[in-house]
């Protein structure tokens, strides 16, 4: 029987030069589990477990495999647990972006390697959801995706509190001399009050959001929180989803298409999501052969409102977020402005999908409609200029509006390190007219750590400074927030603008007019440029493979060779 025709646990034979030996042997192993005849006669669902003592967004992913697996035993189906790579974006040096890459090949090199009919992936944490979501369009193995979900929120004398946006807030006021140290340290108590990923629109639930709107989601998966029964439901349900999809396949290839992508776009603008889920989308749409570019991200920003009253860019939570309705509602709300043919997991369109889910109501005020919108059309900016030939991006739903028009003197950093290092250092003299640039961020250079939202220094915070902008070849995280300009391309490692400027240089950003600028004539930048050297890359393993062969933040940060 030709390999391709094979199913079940005869899929991906091992290589022993006979077929007929390698199905012998591998039942004869299975057979030491307890595995009879009629067990692998069944359709085989594979299920990825990111699970870690180290990742504590995934702390309920014990639960969540045992309740996938109860889904695909119920639905006839054989589960089978496989571990991947775990990454967490809090206990891993330097930055879990360094590190998704990785995981992408971890996942996808399973998928293929091991016999499974379809797939369930089960993540959480910022980076792994976009890992799997590129190593499903590599290997176009039937998936069903499955999240571990948000915490909870927690109370802070009286006031309601979640990670991680208030994890800046209160560390900001405790840098500005607002609360104590004995405070501080009661905030921390608190921030946290539960497994999950962070509460609020960060990169952990935007790309959940984005996941379900692109398809690969059962409708309402991608917002209950981790460890609640709306969670646990999800995940058995998936389990079944993943057996109807080994049986009657939806690859996806026939799902990740440039109007899905589109669509994905538009619901990512409504929610004021996560900056960081712009790299991804362009990964993950490079890997399925679509052409995403920074401009259909600007064309959905020029029509798309922000819809979502969730922090940073509004002032709740994802539970608030889920009780009203969640993505779906959400895409109810957007029915007249997105793609209705893009089909998901169960075949369904985006048409009949929305055809029984009611629009936003009066009894809520989480998620608005377009007629009603929270903010303005723009909530994710595109720029470009001499200091991002190739493009750049500010949340301006989470900045300040008196700095989208802003020109300064330049003080230059250069690297995460030296800015550690000279911040707070009275002898680096910044004003809150400066422009903070920070190089050597990106993805050749550090791996494009979540470094670009420099504090502000903490003698201009005690002064009551809020916000200042900001210009780097790094990310930020998606719960953080202000006028901070990202992933600057081409880099300052590959000779990027960035690279060139210097202390004092002027540096102008106009939100109106999309540009980022550095304000230096060309004689004096090619002098510059002449004097340019490339850093050293590092000798050996993974961080030698990534700095050769990494992409730029426009075509997102993913491999040349993937």
């Amino acid at each position: 029987m030709a390999e391709e025709q094979l199913t079940g646990i005869d899929r991906n034979l091992t290589t022993y030069g006979d077929p007929t030996f390698s199905r012998f042997i591998r039942r004869a192993f299975l057979a030491s589990q307890g595995f009879d005849e009629e067990d692998l006669g069944r359709p085989v669902v594979g299920i990825a477990d990111t699970s870690s003592d180290y990742n504590t967004c995934h702390g309920n992913m014990p639960q969540m495999v045992a309740a996938v697996k109860r889904g695909v035993l119920e639905a006839g189906g054989l589960p089978l647990v496989f571990p991947t790579i775990s990454l967490n974006e809090i206990l891993f040096h330097p930055t879990t972006m360094f590190y998704r890459n990785l995981l992408a090949m971890d996942t996808e090199e399973m998928i293929r390697a091991q016999p499974m009919d379809s797939v369930v992936l089960l993540g959480g944490c910022d980076k792994t959801v976009p890992a799997q979501l590129m190593a499903a369009a590599s290997a176009d193995v039937p998936a069903v995706f499955c999240v571990t979900g948000a915490m909870r929120t927690g109370d802070w004398r009286g006031n309601r509190v979640g990670a991680c946006t208030d994890c800046r807030r209160y560390y900001t006021s405790y840098r500005g001399g607002e609360i104590s140290e004995p405070e501080l340290a009661e905030v921390q108590q608190v921030l946290c009050s539960t497994p999950g990923t962070c509460m609020v629109m960060g990169s952990a639930s935007t790309i959940a959001c984005i996941t379900e709107t692109l398809g690969l989601m059962l409708p309402g998966g991608a917002s209950p929180t981790s460890g609640s029964g709306d969670r646990l439901r999800n995940a058995v349900a998936s389990g079944r989803a993943a057996v109807k999809l080994a049986r009657d396949p939806v690859r996806p290839s026939e799902i990740l298409t440039k109007p899905a992508f589109e669509n994905a776009l538009k619901v990512l603008v409504a929610l004021g999501g996560s900056t960081n889920t712009i790299v991804h989308l362009m990964a993950i749409a490079r890997r399925a052969g679509i052409d995403l570019t920074m401009d259909d991200l600007q064309s959905a920003s020029d029509k798309i409102p922000l819809l979502v009253d969730c922090k940073p860019s509004g002032s709740v939570y994802m539970e608030d977020f889920h009780k009203s309705g969640g993505l779906p509602t959400l895409m109810k709300a957007l029915e007249t402005v997105v793609d209705p043919d893009p089909i998901n997991i169960e075949r369904r369109s985006v048409r009949d999908r929305l055809e029984d889910v009611d629009p936003p109501g009066d009894w809520q005020n989480v998620i608005r409609t377009l007629e009603a919108p929270l903010g303005n059309t723009g909530s994710l900016t595109t720029l470009r200029g001499s200091l991002a030939p190739d493009g750049a991006i500010i949340k301006t739903s989470a900045a300040s509006p008196e700095l989208f028009e802003h020109e300064g003197p330049a003080v230059v950093f250069d690297s995460p390190e030296d800015a550690a290092n000279r911040l707070d250092d009275p002898a680096t003299d910044i004003t809150p007219d400066s422009v903070m640039v920070l190089r050597n961020a990106g993805p050749i250079a550090a791996g494009m750590p979540e470094a670009g939202s420099l504090p502000i220094p903490k003698r201009l915070a005690q002064k009551g400074v809020k916000d200042m902008v900001r210009v780097s070849d790094a990310r930020m995280s998606g719960t953080a927030y202000g006028a901070v300009v990202l992933h600057c391309a081409p880099e300052a490692a590959a000779g990027g603008p960035l690279a060139l400027v210097e202390d004092g240089d002027r540096i102008r950003l106009s939100v109106t007019e999309r540009r980022i600028d550095l304000l230096v004539d060309e004689q004096e930048l090619e002098a510059r440029r002449s004097r340019f050297t490339a850093p050293s890359l590092p000798k050996r393993g993974w961080a030698k493979l990534y700095a050769k062969h990494v992409l730029q933040a426009d075509k997102g940060a993913d491999l040349d060779f993937l």
